[in-house]
């Protein structure tokens, strides 16, 4: 059984964090458009800035990791959460495109801890049988986070604009960095033995060097991450230009639409962290559920390739692939539970820096795809370009399964 007070002192305050975290990131599926009608900027320059978030997003996981299992997930989370909130401060204020990068890369270090301080928390208050569900748990309240910057935040476009949206997002930041600094209990620290010598930065430094030439992590962490770039790139930017220039959606439509994909995306996390679990107790993998979540998002990216215009198969294919992306949390903690529990900061932030430049590269070359076709009459871009940016995706991660599920086949993965 859960603790409750654990759940509402550790849990739900990192979980806002986390749902700043995915506003952060998903905020351009909305005002993406908006800003590439008023600064006129090309789809390769649009791509190039929702992208700016996760360059510094994957540059800070290093240290963050180190920061994380040296000074805790209290004090770094709150910390960077009032970086955040000056990011989206900036970005309120900014007066171009120049501006705005720099707003979104201060963002990408505010955000930075996210997910990695959910699971550096849960790993030291939680049993480990547990982990993958309560994160389930926190991925499902972060992932509310995408569904603010969806039908809410095109409803207040008209009366704030952009500008006035940040700055929400601004106010947010701030209460959510108090929360964390006044609820989140410290872990006391673990006394020196001679197996299991005191710490030093110098010690923390030399053990990230010793994960990231890891054997394992180069193994398991490249395949898990390309779990979430689809989430990350669609979500955070692509999704809603697919849903007007190949479904011919209105604005208020694909709004309705991303809405409902955060909703699938909070059942998804939901229903992946439980599977995990099971399949722990159960003495299955734990990577199980990422490899059927990677098949069945290759699967459904085809669908998407052929086209469809139908408003049913659209909300279908969209709101599958929300649910089968959000296993990405699942195969984090698979990767961490590798390795001792101390170091599941560095760890977690090893991955997160894959997945994170690689949703940075992926982002940005599907602008560059979509700039390959001339611009449609209707100022957006031809719905073949899209077609051959998500081939892109279909083949990472086909080749991520296969990675996974040939090291399962040669019992290389995790029991739980």
């Amino acid at each position: 059984m859960l603790a409750p007070p654990m759940l509402v002192r550790v849990t739900l305050p990192l979980a806002a964090a986390s749902f700043l975290n995915q506003a952060a990131r998903t905020v351009m599926a909305i005002v993406g458009p908006v800003l590439a009608v008023e600064l006129g900027l090309s789809a390769a320059e649009l791509g190039v800035l929702a992208a700016c978030l996760f360059a510094s997003y994957a540059a800070a996981q290093l240290p963050l990791g180190v920061a994380l299992d040296a000074f805790g997930a209290r004090r770094v989370q709150a910390a960077l959460t009032l970086l955040a909130a000056v990011g989206f401060a900036i970005f309120a204020l900014a007066p171009g495109f120049a501006g705005l990068a720099a707003a979104r890369l201060l963002l990408g270090i505010g955000i930075s801890a996210g997910l990695m301080a959910v699971l550096k928390a849960h790993a030291d208050w939680f049993e480990r049988s547990r982990v993958a569900y309560v994160t389930g748990i926190a991925t499902a309240i972060g992932a509310l986070g995408s569904a603010l910057t969806t039908s809410p935040v095109e409803a207040l476009l008209p009366t704030l604009g952009w500008r006035g949206v940040f700055w929400i997002l601004c106010g947010l930041a701030l209460g959510v960095a108090a929360w964390i600094f006044l609820s989140v209990p410290e872990k006391p620290p673990v006394a020196p033995t001679s197996e299991r010598p005191a710490r030093t930065l110098g010690s923390d430094i030399a053990q990230s060097g010793r994960i990231l030439a890891s054997p394992t992590l180069w193994r398991f962490g490249p395949a898990v991450a390309t779990l979430s770039m689809f989430n990350f790139a669609y979500l955070g930017l692509w999704a809603g230009p697919w849903l007007r220039d190949v479904a011919g959606m209105d604005g208020p439509a694909r709004a309705g639409v991303l809405f409902l994909y955060t909703v699938a995306m909070v059942a998804g996390s939901l229903a992946t962290g439980a599977a995990a679990s099971r399949a722990s107790a159960a003495g299955w993998p734990t990577l199980l559920v990422p490899i059927v979540c990677l098949a069945a998002m290759v699967l459904l990216q085809v669908g998407l390739m052929l086209q469809p215009s139908h408003s049913a198969v659209v909300l279908a294919l969209w709101l599958a692939l929300a649910a089968f992306g959000t296993a990405g949390s699942v195969g984090y903690v698979a990767v961490c539970q590798m390795f001792p529990p101390e170091q599941t900061g560095r760890v977690s932030t090893a991955v997160n820096m894959l997945t994170l430049g690689g949703a940075f590269v992926i982002q940005a070359a599907i602008g560059w795809i979509l700039d390959l076709w001339p611009r449609t009459p209707s100022d957006g871009w031809h719905p073949d370009g899209y077609s051959s940016a998500l081939a892109l995706t279909v083949a990472l991660q086909g080749l991520a399964a296969l990675v996974l599920a040939t090291a399962q086949r040669r019992g290389r993965g995790v029991s739980g």
